[in-house]
């Protein structure tokens, strides 16, 4: 032990020194600084190591970033708040449904599309403008504005979103209308095809019907001409004995002489 000791001192006396792990005593006190870690280099006065006085001040210098806050997520709303830089208020559907029940309320602007319709209002007692959207007749919202630009921005915004609700609609009809015209051709193609259906059978009945026909005719024009032919026959018989009657009946004549 005393042989080690001996040996760190004449080294940290001629120069720089490397620290050489040495075994503890199992006595030592609590008190007494720990073992540097191997390789450190070490201060020559204190005999403390370098990395151990400079970690404090390092920690402090590089202070730990505190977490972002989050920003909450917020819903859009279904209307805008602002329409043209104008406020818009939300109305109470019930005022907007007494108001019309009372007749106060004309109107300058109406869109329809299918179920879903858009009123523009005006309320000429108070100078207020109210934008209705309906869906089947009801009342389903209703926006205020106190200019006419700004309940016309908004009755555009309600417009837009009619139309929009009612594209399924708007798609339907014209499927079904697309669908109701392939029936009818559908139908009418049917239809032509068994009158083509019909006229084939037809014909091929009347052809049969020609041909048996036919086929009847030529049977009775052989008939005929067998007939004729023996009936010619017949007639040139009864000629030549009509002729020789008469050469027999001739012979009878006396030759009287001329004068």
């Amino acid at each position: 032990m005393k042989s080690l000791l001996n040996r760190r001192s004449a080294l940290f006396a001629t120069g720089p020194s490397h620290l050489v792990q040495v075994a503890h005593d199992s006595t030592a006190s609590p008190h007494d600084e720990p073992p540097a870690p191997l390789g450190a280099p070490v201060s020559p006065s204190l005999g403390a190591p370098l990395a151990a006085a400079s970690a404090p001040a390092a920690e402090q210098a590089e202070p730990a970033e505190s977490p972002r806050p989050v920003t909450t997520l917020r819903p859009v709303p279904v209307v805008p708040s602002q329409v043209s830089g104008r406020a818009v208020q939300m109305a109470d559907t019930a005022e907007v449904e007494w108001l019309a029940e009372e007749e106060a309320l004309t109107p300058f602007r109406v869109f329809r599309s299918f179920d879903y319709s858009v009123s523009l209002l005006f309320h000429a007692r108070e100078l207020a403008y109210y934008v209705a959207l309906y869906q089947d007749g009801t009342l389903w919202r209703a926006l205020k504005a106190a200019d006419l630009d700004a309940a016309e921005a908004a009755f555009h915004h309600f417009e837009e979103q009619a139309t929009r609700l009612s594209e399924g609609e708007t798609r339907r009809a014209q499927l079904e209308a697309q669908n109701e015209q392939l029936a009818r051709m559908i139908a009418q193609s049917e239809a032509q095809a068994e009158r083509l259906r019909c006229d084939l059978q037809r014909n091929a009945t009347q052809e049969q019907a020609v041909s048996g026909r036919q086929h009847q005719v030529r049977k009775e024009v052989a008939q005929l001409e067998a007939q004729r032919v023996a009936a010619q026959a017949q007639l040139n018989k009864a000629h030549r004995q009509i002729h020789q009657l008469n050469l027999t009946s001739n012979e009878g004549v006396p030759h009287l002489p001329g004068r």
